[in-house]
């Protein structure tokens, strides 16, 4: 079993930073897709970040060009940078992997950590 854990959440003045980590339990030789999903109050989960099989990244519109997906092999961390955090940016960000991006079903997750940004 593949365990997740998040850390970094917090609150963030618009227009700040935060740095989301994730740490994973497991070797990501095995773990092809990787990243974050967030869900706002009322709103159904929405891509964030991820890498997909191969190493390609996918991005959710409203976050390219302000997060950065990462991952550190050493650290068995999948990390997100996010900057110029917006007051639309508030949700529970959960990280996941998976053997791979075409197996939704097969996914591990986290927790989820809080990321509140005051409008």
């Amino acid at each position: 079993q593949v365990q997740l854990v998040e850390s970094g959440g917090g609150l963030v003045q618009p227009g700040g930073s935060l740095r989301l980590s994730c740490a994973v339990s497991a070797s990501f030789h095995a773990l092809n897709a990787m990243g974050w999903y967030r869900q706002a109050p009322g709103r159904e989960r929405e891509l964030v970040a991820t890498f997909t099989d191969g190493g390609s990244t996918n991005y959710g519109d409203s976050v390219k060009g302000r997060f950065t997906v990462s991952t550190d092999n050493a650290k068995n961390t999948v990390n997100l940078q996010m900057n110029n955090l917006k007051p639309e940016d508030p949700a529970v960000y959960y990280c996941y992997a998976a053997p791979s991006y075409s197996c939704p079903h097969s996914a591990y997750w986290g927790p989820g950590t809080r990321v509140t940004v005051p409008s």
